[in-house]
């Protein structure tokens, strides 16, 4: 992105509805849906474009995500300096080229409020002082990925007394001192929200130094933390007493005692963790005794059982439930939690490679979840046609049934819900042709749709897709064996609002649904090609002109898709 690409001449007369429209705010609600490139392009078109573009309420906010990878210190000073006195929320994410030129202009944004900085090559001690030194009104710095050590954040605890939000996830650089220096600066008291993700170097001292002035924390983020144990969490647990979202992905040491601790303030409204196997029951009939609980994630514990479903079941304000890979849980824990008093406020439940759970679990979620829009009950072996049946007499508006024993019968009944908008029936090797027509013609309004490794689809069930569901966005044919490029010819006539398609390992399809592709799907960002030995690498270079992202490979297939 060129300083041509900014502003035209912008010299020719308008001809078209929107320059005439009337409010002018209305132009500009339009133009305020335009990322950082395409409005400079607007810009360009006519004069009327160009001063509608240039409305300041449209540069308050700036975003350079999306051309990380081409914008220039020259363009992002030109812009700053443009739009200096307005500029409130700055995403410069993953800008690799930037140098020490742009954060001084970064500088001169005084009332800039929003600051993203992440994996942004350019951040070191000498830029964090540059801008923390002039943007005294932050109150959302993001710095994750950066080689900041102490000295940013002691820079950052000395000048940004309003900061709110701070992340500094996955930076190696920094150690315990930082967090004093952050507990002890002006924003400790305002501090809500930190996310520490990936800080390996961090030792309980430096968990303590946190607490020890940060007492107004209410979410912490520390997944992908393999060291995290209970004396790290129970000084926070101790001091921050306002606590109410944690998140713990990927800490397999924490306990229940770390657990109880965190929840005896009963502030807990969100908590998420996975691939725990120390933590039990204990720890969620805690968390259970929290009134404002709404979102409890805790996937791949294998302690929890049926206990724990019903130790949650009465929290009136649960919405997200999602106790994935708990191996334990029963029909008798589903029966537990539905009975209770959350089932009419529960929106999302996710019981994946839950195995003891049936039929009996899916007639006892119909009959008291009436307000439920999520379900997934991937693998869940025990689960027949008559379970899966009884979906279709649901407000359930996205589905995730992977690996389950659906066929025609069981599809066909999943069409009596018409609200379905996203399902998921990857592996569900029983589908046929017959079924998948049956259910596309009862959801016209199917948007996202998996069907992956159903290796008895053909083009036929692929043509009365196209044709009934039009609408559909996101489309996966990953392993779908016998289709060919006529199926991706149908798709191309008339699913022009395809976003993503994956066919990978479809042997049968070749360079020239490319071109049905490159024809058809105007709007198609991400185009999965991998293992198709019908395409090579010059086609798929070919297409990348005009497909976002292409992810291709000409490897064989794997053994994984079970090709014969």
């Amino acid at each position: 992105m060129e300083e041509d690409d900014l502003f035209g001449q912008g010299t020719g007369e308008a001809r078209d509805s929107l320059s005439s429209l009337q409010p002018r705010s209305c132009a500009i609600k339009i133009f305020s849906y335009l990322d950082v490139a395409d409005l400079s392009r607007c810009a360009r078109v006519c004069r009327s474009w160009k001063i509608i573009a240039q409305a300041s309420s449209l540069w308050c906010k700036l975003n350079f995500y999306k051309v990380r990878n081409s914008v220039t210190d020259k363009v992002v000073t030109k812009l700053l300096l443009k739009c200096r006195p307005y500029l409130m929320h700055l995403n410069m994410r993953g800008c690799q080229q930037l140098s020490e030129i742009s954060f001084i202009s970064l500088a001169q944004c005084r009332n800039l409020q929003d600051l993203n900085l992440s994996d942004c090559l350019g951040v070191n001690d000498e830029t964090i002082k540059i801008v923390a030194k002039r943007c005294k009104i932050l109150l959302y710095l993001n710095l994750s990925y950066t080689s900041i050590t102490d000295a940013s954040i002691r820079t950052i605890a000395k000048w940004c007394s309003n900061l709110q939000y701070l992340s500094m996830a996955f930076c190696k650089n920094f150690t315990d001192r930082g967090l004093l220096y952050l507990a002890c600066g002006k924003c400790s008291k305002k501090l809500n929200y930190i996310d520490l993700s990936g800080c390996l170097q961090l030792t309980p001292d430096g968990f303590k130094n946190l607490s020890s002035g940060c007492t107004s924390l209410q979410t912490l983020m520390m997944n992908d933390f393999p060291t995290l144990n209970d004396d790290c969490i129970l000084p926070v647990a101790e001091n921050c007493s306002k606590i109410s979202t944690v998140s713990f992905l990927g800490s397999p040491l924490l306990t229940d005692e770390a657990f109880k601790k965190l929840a005896e303030s009963k502030k807990l409204k969100k908590i998420k963790i996975d691939g725990n196997h120390r933590i039990s029951d204990l720890s969620v009939k805690a968390i259970g005794a929290c009134p404002e609980l709404n979102h409890i994630y805790m996937t791949d514990c294998q302690r929890l059982t049926d206990a724990s479903l019903k130790a949650i079941a009465d929290c009136k304000q649960l919405v997200v439930v999602n106790f994935a890979d708990c191996v334990r849980i029963t029909v008798k824990g589903v029966r537990q939690l539905v009975e209770g008093q959350c089932a009419p406020s529960l929106r999302e439940l996710n019981l994946t490679n839950c195995i003891r759970v049936s039929d009996l679990a899916m007639l006892h979620i119909t009959k008291r979840c009436p307000n439920l829009t999520y379900l997934s009950i991937c693998y869940c072996e025990h689960i027949t046609e008559s379970g899966i049946e009884m979906l279709g007499q649901t407000k359930l508006t996205s589905l995730d049934i992977s690996g389950c024993n659906c066929g025609e019968t069981g599809l066909s009944a999943l069409g009596n819900n018409q609200r379905l908008r996203d399902v998921i029936l990857s592996e569900c090797v029983a589908i046929t042709d017959l079924g998948l027509q049956k259910f596309a013609q009862s959801c016209k309004d199917l948007e996202r749709l998996d069907i992956s490794h159903c290796s008895n689809i053909t083009d036929g069930a692929i043509k009365n897709l196209a044709f009934c569901c039009r609408n559909i966005n996101y489309l996966n044919l990953s392993g779908c064996q016998l289709i060919t490029d006529l199926s991706i010819q149908y798709l191309s006539g008339v699913c022009h609002y395809l976003m993503h398609l994956d066919i990978s390992g479809c042997p049968l399809v070749t360079e020239k649904a490319l071109r049905y592709l490159r024809k058809g799907c105007k709007k198609l960002r991400t185009l999965v090609i991998m293992y198709c030995k019908g395409i090579d690498k010059p086609h798929a270079q070919k297409i990348r002109r005009h497909v976002e992202d292409v992810q291709y490979s000409d490897d064989p297939i794997p053994s994984y898709f079970g090709y014969s």
